[in-house]
């Protein structure tokens, strides 16, 4: 994939950076407050010792994944402030270029083992359409609906926020000659894993690259792009093959840096390598764990609905480009009701989503006859804890840590150390849905059957069927002049996770400044 990114890379550069905050750039999202404060507690209970799927999965790394717990969270946000004594409001319709806002949330959890978590504490400013942002952000990165889906492939939100540095076009910047027929938007972020676990100070490189083509206004858009996620450099005590790292340390500086950013084959060179510096494996193959996804969608807009339709192409060895794992991907369409509310039942959005991980490329890597197979998701020989941060998946929660699912399952090693996950080809059928009742109560149900083979390498033996749902009711309450109120109740069937039904209560203030 190394000239696939170099090649995209050289095209679209003159037009770039950036994609970001919004799964779903085809979506008008509403404003925000200028300056928003809230408060939130929670209690948490179920049958079994784990949390339930749903009511852990994809929440950023917030939720505790053994219960019973209770929660308590505050956070206070700024969006653009402009400069000059400019406002949003300003009679004549026009803003200064360079704005500003910031972001802190703090989460304590008080569960089996009680925690203290930073989800969000972020600086941001702009200029014109071009942010920089510096610290922990939420964000969901590909073509997909991160509020009723399954999630996107590589970054999905499932995990805690990493730290980062990262320059972005958030929002779609019209190339002028195409007179808005063509947009771009994009990112670009250097990122920092942390000190805990088997490697320890490694990096994250992390770009993305989406096209429009229609103008904003059209009732018919189409999309594209890709996001290259990669993980690089660091050390480790735990590992001491002398195949997979030299001296203790993975190949860092500038240098490797660009050949991680392009995606550099280091076996394709064909030239003398450093053997002190680069082992066995890096000379094979690439200096870091890359993976991510090439994504096109759909989106139809009408006066009474929408319908986006989407697909996530997964890369992560090689057999995309010689699309021995095309069959692999997130499929989706979901269909949104426009019209507005009634005083009864009113169904706004429903999604279906497809997600299939099981082909990889087949079970045989070889760089003969264009078998790059065995792809391993989210797995790695040299960075063992696979594609997670703080022990969350960071992308799909359907490929999940091996400690989280059943312990009688196969467990992979390497080495004697743990491998990330034992769970990596997978069949998900998703549906979700959310509407209104009485236009005050807001609900939305989920429901996932997955069908699990574990690994190439460490087959289940059979199928493992499971089926995991939520339920989530929101409504407001006359409490301290006024609060949103949440009830959820969750549940898991199969032989995943263990059986398991979960409720969940949360009361939310929130002030705000208009």
């Amino acid at each position: 994939m190394g000239k696939t990114f170099l090649t995209l890379f050289a095209i679209f550069l003159g037009e770039l950076t950036v994609f970001g905050q919004d799964s779903i750039p085809a979506l008008t999202v509403p404003p925000k407050p200028p300056f928003q404060l809230f408060a939130e507690v929670s209690v948490s209970a179920s049958t079994a010792r784990q949390t339930p799927f749903w009511l852990r999965a994809n929440r950023f790394g917030i939720v505790p994944t053994t219960s019973p717990f209770i929660s308590a969270r505050v956070g206070v946000s700024a969006e653009y402030q402009y400069s000059l004594g400019n406002s949003p409001g300003r009679s004549d319709g026009k803003r200064k270029r360079v704005a500003w806002g910031y972001g802190l949330e703090v989460v304590g959890n008080g569960a089996a083992k009680a925690a203290l978590l930073v989800p969000e504490a972020y600086l941001k400013g702009r200029y014109q359409k071009l942010e920089l942002r510096i610290g922990r952000h939420r964000e969901v990165i590909g073509l997909a609906d991160s509020t009723l889906g399954t999630g996107s492939y590589s970054w999905s939100g499932n995990a805690l926020p990493m730290p980062k540095i990262q320059l972005s076009l958030a929002d779609y910047a019209p190339i002028g000659f195409t007179k808005g027929l063509v947009a771009f938007r994009g990112l670009f972020a250097h990122g920092w894993f942390g000190n805990n676990g088997v490697v320890t100070h490694s990096y994250l490189h992390q770009k993305a690259l989406y096209g429009r083509l229609g103008k904003a206004g059209w009732p018919v858009k189409l999309y594209a792009g890709f996001n290259h996620q990669v993980q690089w450099a660091g050390r480790s005590d735990g590992i001491t093959d002398d195949r997979l790292i030299k001296n203790g340390r993975f190949p860092t500086g500038f240098r490797n840096y660009l050949n991680v950013m392009f995606g550099t084959s280091l076996a394709a060179r064909g030239e003398a390598i450093d053997t002190t510096e680069y082992s066995k494996s890096d000379r094979g193959n690439r200096v870091g764990n890359h993976l991510g996804t090439v994504d096109i969608g759909l989106e139809i807009h009408k006066t009474t609905f929408s319908i986006l339709v989407y697909r996530q192409n997964i890369y992560e060895d090689g057999s995309l480009y010689y699309l021995t794992n095309i069959a692999d991907g997130l499929n989706g369409i979901r269909f949104k009701n426009k019209n507005p509310a009634g005083a009864h039942w009113h169904f706004q959005t429903i999604l279906f989503e497809l997600l299939v991980t099981k082909s990889q490329g087949g079970s045989v890597f070889s760089t003969v006859n264009k078998k790059r197979g065995a792809d391993n998701y989210f797995n790695h020989s040299q960075y063992l804890e696979g594609w997670s941060y703080r022990g969350r998946t960071i992308g799909t929660p359907f490929i999940p840590p091996a400690g989280d699912t059943n312990p009688d399952l196969p467990r992979l090693y390497s080495e004697q150390l743990p491998v990330f996950t034992n769970n990596n080809r997978v069949r998900v059928f998703h549906w979700g849905m959310e509407g209104t009742f009485d236009q005050r109560f807001v609900f939305q149900l989920k429901g996932s059957l997955s069908e699990s083979l574990g690994t190439y390498s460490k087959p289940f033996g059979e199928k493992i069927r499971q089926f995991s749902s939520l339920l989530t009711l929101r409504f407001p309450v006359n409490w301290l002049g006024g609060v949103q109120a949440t009830v959820a109740m969750a549940s898991d069937f199969g032989g995943l996770y263990p059986r398991n039904t979960g409720f969940h209560l949360s009361l939310r203030k929130d002030w705000m400044s208009i």
